[in-house]
């Protein structure tokens, strides 16, 4: 009877501890995940920042580079030919070097910003870029910034 109640309570938290939350999106998780929610591109983030300097927010889109030191960063797609740098939340969790070309969901808080041309080159050093393309960097750039506490990247 005892191995039975084990079995049984073994059973029980296996099933548990393997179940897929049904709130969140499905795919590989990193840091918090994501869960379901309004989920918006790329194209749609300056729109929604609207007057806003920052705001919460969740995000899919195309990984186009990822940080080569560490997974520590990385940048998505935009409709106009430039690119979201995304960070993670309390450099928490980094992500995979090999995912460019891959879809993401990513959430947390967009923010309009200017970077300074030390740390756009700091950027391009850690993602390996030539020295000419780091000297080319002379000036800061206003631009949306990501600060992701969750990353999901998708099956598809």
């Amino acid at each position: 009877m005892k191995k039975v109640i084990l079995s049984i309570a073994f059973s029980l938290i296996t099933a548990l501890t393997f179940a897929q939350d049904a709130n969140t999106i499905a795919g590989k998780a990193f840091g918090d995940g994501v869960k379901k929610g309004e989920i918006i591109t790329t194209a749609e983030v300056d729109a929604k920042l609207g007057d806003s300097t920052k705001r919460d927010m969740k995000v899919t889109g195309e990984v186009v580079l990822v940080c080569q030191k560490k997974g520590c960063f990385m940048n998505l797609a935009m409709p106009n030919g430039e690119t979201m740098f995304v960070n993670f939340k309390d450099y928490a969790f980094f992500m995979p070097k090999d995912l460019a070309g891959k879809k993401v969901v990513i959430d947390g808080f967009a923010e309009r910003k200017e970077t300074s041309v030390e740390d756009l080159k700091h950027f391009a050093e850690d993602a390996k870029k030539s020295a000419e393309e780091i000297a080319k960097i002379t000036k800061p750039k206003k631009e949306i910034v990501f600060e992701a506490k969750g990353v999901v990247i998708l099956e598809n």
